[in-house]
């Protein structure tokens, strides 16, 4: 077979004519290069064929040389990890780093804003890892809250699909967490109040749309200087309707349907969540702090009291049913008690969010109408989303269809329209 290494020794002048676009000199200098060969050879089909293999393969070569640093681009290497971004995006610096992606702080020199972006790691390594991908990065695009994180630009190096295999997201800076907040800091009784109405108000537009966030939890709420909190991290989100694993939220604010592997869990799994969080803002430690799934499920019932028999009947597995059956009565705590220190109004709200029937739980929509938030309301800012379209979300393809419609959504997002700032606000 012909390959480039057997064409002899090549002659001749090869520079392109000056002005031409970067592509068009790449085929120039393969025609030259052809035609000189071209002349070495008989004319046969059989040389035009191997001299038409050869021009591909050239230039397909050359082009991808050409693009190693795509230009507009600049390269560097972070903690091991090269990073290839526009040139727009400069001063980059490691804030973060999980099971799935590595977070950068950068200030955008077109609005002069910090802005956070996130690497994933390897989304192509597998099916589930780039439904995974393709899946979080729909879900950003689609959402548009000031309490909800969304894109402000996604971007790729690579302009050939069969060399596509990173892509960034860049999304607002915030500056911090509500967990690296608790931490440093005691949190007045009006400070949660705020917090928790924008988690509520961000989750009210979430779940208009269809979906479950799943994983809330005080690492997955940024927070700024001015106390605006955005929820981050749609990594695990699901559509409602969709069948659930029962080992998707982070243990400490895991919804009790969720360890009993209840699965069509609802909206209100989230609620749960939030109450959670609200509690450890009030007492300043995780208020259902097990060490495994049954040890969580025990610390929970401590304070709930052990579940009615309407509730058991309503479980699907039979091992759970079993289980909790065998525990032994627990009445139901009062909260007062624990939260004696917090007002009425936030031990109220507590009562509705910590239920342990999701049925009877409160949704976002109703808990906003709670008095503890009468002084922050905004109704006509509690907006609600446009229906997502999941019906990519259950399907399963191969490896290269899903890097496809992630390289076709890469290409069609639209930059939101946001009014240029002069901003110290810190998304992680």
């Amino acid at each position: 077979m012909f390959t480039p290494a057997r064409l002899p020794c090549v002659t001749g002048n090869f520079e392109p004519p000056p002005n031409l676009p970067a592509l068009s000199k790449l085929r120039y200098v393969c025609a030259r290069s052809l035609r000189v060969s071209l002349s070495k050879y008989p004319i046969n089909n059989e040389n035009v064929k191997r001299i038409v293999t050869f021009e591909r393969h050239y230039f397909q070569h050359s082009l991808r040389m050409s693009l190693r640093t795509r230009a507009g681009f600049c390269r560097q290497e972070i903690n091991r990890t090269v990073w290839d971004v526009p040139e727009r995006y400069r001063d980059l610096l490691q804030i973060g780093t999980g099971a799935y992606g590595t977070v950068c702080s950068a200030i955008d020199r077109k609005t002069g804003v910090r802005v956070a972006i996130k690497k994933l790691h390897r989304p192509f390594q597998s099916r589930l890892f780039a439904k995974r991908a393709y899946r979080e990065l729909r879900l950003l695009k689609h959402m548009k809250h000031e309490n909800v994180i969304g894109l402000l630009d996604v971007f790729t190096s690579e302009i050939l699909l069969d060399r596509f295999q990173d892509f960034y997201l860049v999304m607002p800076f915030m500056g911090t967490d509500l967990g690296k907040l608790m931490k440093m800091e005691r949190l007045s009784e009006d400070r949660v109040q705020y917090l928790v109405y924008q988690i509520l108000r961000g989750l009210k537009y979430i779940h208009s749309s269809g979906i479950i966030h799943r994983d809330l939890k005080p690492g997955n709420l940024a927070v700024n200087q001015d106390c605006e909190l955005k929820i981050l991290d749609f990594g695990l989100a699901r559509q409602a309707d969709s069948e659930m694993t029962g080992y998707v939220v982070t243990r400490w604010y895991r919804a009790p349907e969720v360890i009993l592997n209840w699965m069509h869990y609802s909206q209100t799994v989230d609620i749960w969540s939030v109450g959670c969080i609200m509690a450890e803002m009030l007492l300043g430690k995780p208020l259902f702090k097990g060490n495994d799934h049954l040890d969580q499920l025990r610390e929970i019932m401590k304070i709930t009291g052990t579940p009615s028999p309407d509730f058991i009947m309503k479980l699907q597995s039979q091992d759970a049913k079993n289980y909790i059956r065998g525990l032994p009565k627990v009445p139901k705590k009062d909260l007062n008690t624990i939260f004696f220190k917090a007002s009425s109004e936030a031990v109220s709200a507590l009562e509705r969010m910590l239920v342990l029937d999701p049925e009877k739980r409160v949704s976002a929509a109703e808990a906003l109408e709670l008095p503890l938030f009468t002084e922050f309301r905004e109704p006509e800012e509690e907006t609600e989303a446009l229906p997502y379209d999941h019906s990519m979300d259950n399907t399963e393809m191969p490896l290269d269809q899903w890097k496809r419609h992630t390289f076709t959504e890469i290409l069609s997002f639209q930059p939101p329209v946001t009014e240029i700032r002069d901003s110290k606000e810190t998304s992680l």
